[in-house]
C-alpha cells in the first residue's frame, strides 16, 4: 500500500463528519460536535459501520483507518478542531482551564512567543476538551486473547474476556507545560508514552541568544492530564484449550472509558493492539522483548446488571403479557434448566433466589439483608451441579467455585503486590467478585473447616473484613450464596439422625434460608418417567414438551430485572398470621427432639424474604397471605423427604395424619368449620397432596365425623 497522504485523509474525514446523515436524515456527527461545543459530552465515538455506509465512502481510506487506527485518531481530532461549531448554549466554565486558554490566546496575539521553536507552539491537544474513539464494525470477528497475533499490531481488534483486576483511576500526563525563569516563555512538551524525560534547559531563542540556561519549572495547573486506568482481562473458561492456563492481557482505559468495568464483569472490548517497550533497568534485562497491551476504544457488557438492564422494544410487552398469566410463577420456575427432570419446588426456590428481596437499611445504620441463601444437600446424581451451573448462566453476575478448589483467601480477598506501584493491594476473591450477584459453591461439604468460616460473615453481614499486611478494611460482598453438598456418608443414611447426616455446624445451617434435602428414592413410576426424559434429551438435545415454550435466559433476565424494581411491603393485617406461623414451627421442632434444621429468628426473616420475592414476581406492592403460605410450604417441602420417613415410623398413615391435622386446627380456632382452601394449605405444608385430602374427606364423611359442602368442599365438624 502506498504511503498515506494525511492532508487528503483529513479532507475525507472532514467531509464524512460534516455530511454523514443519521437514521432520520439529521447530521449525526455535527449534532455530536454541537453537544461537545456546549460541553454536554466529552467524547466522540466514530463508528466504522457509519463510514462503511457513507455514500462517498472510500474503501482504501476505511482500510487505512482500520489498520493504522492510532494515527487516524489524531487525523479525525484535527478535522474536528477545524469544523467545531460555536457553542449555542451557556455552559459551566472550567475556571482554571478557560482562564489559562484566554491568557494564552492573548499572549499569542501580542506575539509573546517568538514562534520559531516548535516547543513553544501550543499543541492542539491542550486546546481540546474532548476525546476521540474509533469503534470497530459491529459484525467484526470476536477474537479470544490467544487469537491476537503480531499481525494485529496497530489494528483494531475485538476481544472478549472476564475482568480480574482494575487499578485505581490515576492522572496520566498528556501535555507537560513549563515556564522559564529567565525569559518567562511557556514551553510545551507532548507526552506520548507511559514515561517521559522532563526538559531541563529552556530551548527558546531568547535564552540561546543570551546564553542563559534558563531553569524550567513544571506548571501542573497548566498541564493537561487524562484519566487513566489499567485493567487485566482474562480469557473466558470456555475459550481455554484443555490443559492450558487462561491467558490475560493488559488493557489501558483512558478518559471517559474509565470506571466502566469492575472485577468479575464479562465484557467485550474493542481497541488497538499495541506493543509496549520496557524502560530503564527492565529494558536492559528484557533485551529485544516488548510487552503488549490493548488501547481500549469501546467497552460492552455481555450480561448487564439488573439495575442497568434496559428493556428493548418488544421485551416490555412480553413482560406485561407474562405478568398477566396466572401461572407465571411455575412457568418461570420450569423454564430454569428445562432439561433437568422434576425438582419443581427446588427450581421455584432457585427462581426466588434470582429475584431476592430488597435490602433494608434502618435509621441507625443497621442493615438487614435481602439476598436468599440456599443449600442443596442430596445424594449423588440428582443434578445439583447442573442446576448450579444453569443458575450462574442466567444470573447477570455469577461466580462458580468448588469447595476443594477454594481456599479461605480465594473466597474472600488476597493481598498482592501491585506491579505498577509496588504497593500492597487487595485482590477480591470469589465472594467479592460476585458482589450484587450469586456465588455458587459446589462440593460445600468437602471444604476445610477453616475455609468455611470465611463464609459466615458474608452470609449475614454481607461484608468481608480483612486485616492483613497493614491493610484493615471491609469489602462489600452483597451476594446470594447457593451451595451444593453431599451428606456426610456420601449418600443419605436413613438410620442416622438428620443432624448426623447433614454434618454442617448449626451456625452455618441457621444462615441458609432454605436447606433442600434431595433424596434419590427408588420409585417405579418416577424412575420410568425420568429415564424417558433423559433419553429424549439425549436424542433431541432439547427437553420434552412442557405444555408451553420455555423462556430464554435473556427473557428470564429481563423479567427478573423488571421484578427487582418493585419494593413490596408487609401489610399490618399479616403481622399476627406470620407470627403465629413462626411460633407453631418452633413448637413442632420442640416436640420432635431430632431437629432437621435449626429454627431461629433467622427463619422468620427467611419467611419474610421469600414472601417479598414472591410478591415481586407478581409485580405487587404488598405481600399477600398466599405469598406467606407459599413461603411456609417451600420451607416445609424442603424437609419433606425426611418427614415422610418419620411418619412411617410413627405408625400414622396419610389419611389419619390429615384427619389429626384438621381436628387440631378446629380445636385451635375453637370453630366447627374449616375452609377447604385453608385445609389444603395446612396439609400441603406437611407434604400431602390434594388427592389425599379428598380421600380423607370422603372417608371421614362416610363415618359421619364431618359434613362436606357440595360446591365449596368446606368442612363442618358434626361433634365438637
Amino acid at each position: 500500500m502506498k504511503n498515506p497522504d494525511f492532508a487528503a485523509d483529513k479532507a475525507l474525514a472532514k467531509d464524512f463528519l460534516s455530511n454523514f446523515a443519521g437514521p432520520h436524515g439529521e447530521p449525526k456527527y455535527l449534532n455530536i460536535l454541537q453537544d461537545v461545543a456546549n460541553r454536554k459530552i466529552r467524547s466522540v465515538q466514530i463508528e466504522l459501520d457509519d463510514m462503511f455506509h457513507y455514500k462517498d465512502s472510500d474503501e482504501e481510506f476505511l482500510q487505512r483507518v482500520t489498520e493504522n487506527t492510532r494515527r487516524y485518531i489524531g487525523v479525525f481530532a484535527e478535522a474536528m478542531d477545524e469544523i467545531m461549531p460555536e457553542p449555542t448554549e451557556a455552559y459551566t466554565v472550567d475556571e482554571d482551564r478557560d482562564i489559562l486558554m484566554t491568557q494564552r490566546v492573548d499572549e499569542g496575539a501580542d506575539g509573546g512567543a517568538d514562534g520559531t521553536d516548535p516547543l513553544q507552539r501550543m499543541p492542539p491537544e491542550i486546546k481540546r476538551f474532548f476525546e476521540v474513539y474509533i469503534k470497530t464494525f459491529s459484525k467484526a470477528t470476536l477474537l479470544t486473547i490467544r487469537q491476537v497475533k503480531a499481525s494485529n499490531i496497530g489494528q483494531l481488534v475485538k476481544i472478549s474476556g472476564i475482568v480480574t483486576r482494575c487499578s485505581d483511576v490515576k492522572p496520566l500526563m498528556q501535555v507537560a507545560v513549563y515556564t522559564c525563569e529567565e525569559c518567562g516563555f511557556e514551553i510545551y512538551q507532548e507526552v506520548t508514552a507511559r514515561v517521559f524525560m522532563p526538559l531541563i534547559e529552556c530551548p527558546s531563542q531568547r535564552c540561546k541568544l543570551n546564553k542563559a540556561k534558563g531553569n524550567l519549572i513544571l506548571q501542573l495547573r497548566a498541564s493537561k492530564f487524562l484519566k487513566f486506568q489499567e485493567v487485566k482481562l482474562q480469557e473466558l473458561a470456555e475459550h481455554v484449550p484443555k490443559g492450558h492456563i487462561p491467558r490475560s492481557l493488559t488493557v489501558h482505559l483512558r478518559g471517559e472509558l474509565t470506571r466502566k468495568v469492575a472485577p468479575g464483569d464479562v465484557v467485550e472490548m474493542s481497541g488497538i493492539f499495541l506493543p509496549m517497550p520496557y524502560y530503564g533497568f527492565r529494558a536492559m534485562r528484557a533485551g529485544l522483548v516488548a510487552d503488549t497491551y490493548l488501547e481500549a476504544m469501546s467497552v460492552t457488557h455481555f450480561k448487564k446488571k439488573y439495575e442497568e438492564y434496559e428493556l428493548k422494544g418488544d421485551e416490555q410487552e412480553q413482560i406485561d403479557r407474562l405478568a398477566e398469566d396466572g401461572d407465571i410463577y411455575s412457568k418461570l420456575a420450569r423454564s430454569l434448566a428445562p432439561e433437568i427432570f422434576g425438582h419443581e419446588d427446588v427450581k421455584k426456590a432457585l427462581l426466588l433466589l434470582l429475584v431476592g428481596a430488597p435490602h433494608r437499611k434502618l435509621a441507625d445504620g443497621m442493615k438487614i439483608r435481602g439476598d436468599l441463601h440456599i443449600c442443596m444437600m442430596g445424594d449423588p446424581g440428582v443434578a445439583k451441579s447442573q442446576l448450579l451451573k444453569h443458575i450462574i448462566n442466567v444470573a447477570p453476575r455469577g461466580v462458580y467455585t468448588t469447595g476443594r478448589g477454594s481456599s479461605g483467601v480465594g473466597l474472600t480477598a488476597a493481598v498482592q503486590k501491585d506491579p505498577v506501584t509496588n504497593e500492597f493491594v487487595l485482590e477480591g476473591g470469589a465472594l467479592v467478585l460476585a458482589d450484587m450477584g450469586i456465588c455458587a459453591i459446589d462440593e460445600f461439604d468437602k471444604m476445610e473447616e477453616s475455609d468455611r468460616t470465611a463464609i459466615h460473615e458474608v452470609m449475614e453481614q454481607q461484608t468481608v473484613s480483612i486485616a492483613k499486611a497493614g491493610i484493615t478494611t471491609s469489602l462489600n460482598a452483597r451476594t446470594a450464596i447457593l451451595a451444593a453438598a453431599n451428606p456426610a456418608w456420601g449418600r443419605y443414611d436413613m438410620r442416622r439422625t438428620p443432624a448426623e447426616n447433614i454434618n454442617l455446624p448449626p451456625a452455618l445451617l441457621s444462615r441458609f434460608d432454605l436447606l433442600w434435602l434431595i433424596l434419590d428414592r427408588a420409585d417405579m413410576e418416577t424412575d420410568l418417567e425420568m429415564a424417558r426424559h433423559i433419553v429424549h434429551v439425549h436424542q433431541n438435545l432439547e427437553s420434552p414438551a412442557l405444555g408451553f415454550a420455555p423462556l430464554d435466559p435473556s427473557v428470564l433476565r429481563a423479567y427478573i430485572s423488571a421484578a427487582r424494581r418493585v419494593i413490596p411491603s408487609v401489610p399490618r393485617e399479616l403481622e399476627e398470621y406470620i407470627a403465629t406461623a413462626y411460633s407453631s414451627i418452633r413448637q413442632e421442632e420442640a416436640k420432635s427432639n431430632a431437629p432437621t434444621s435449626y429454627t431461629t429468628i433467622r427463619t422468620l426473616l427467611s419467611i419474610l424474604r421469600i414472601s417479598i420475592a414472591l410478591a415481586r414476581l407478581r409485580f405487587s406492592e404488598t405481600v399477600a397471605q398466599s405469598d406467606v403460605d407459599e413461603a411456609l410450604r417451600l420451607m416445609q417441602m424442603s424437609k419433606y423427604s425426611l418427614y415422610s420417613d418419620d411418619r412411617q415410623r410413627s405408625g400414622l398413615d396419610a389419611i389419619s395424619d390429615i384427619y389429626s391435622i384438621l381436628r387440631d386446627e378446629a380445636a385451635r380456632t375453637s370453630s366447627m368449620d374449616v375452609r377447604y382452601a385453608h385445609a389444603l394449605n395446612l396439609i400441603s405444608r406437611k407434604g400431602y397432596s390434594e388427592a389425599q385430602l379428598k380421600e380423607c374427606l370422603e372417608e371421614y364423611a362416610s363415618l359421619n365425623v364431618w359434613q362436606i359442602h357440595p360446591s365449596t368442599f368446606d368442612i363442618h365438624f358434626i361433634d365438637a
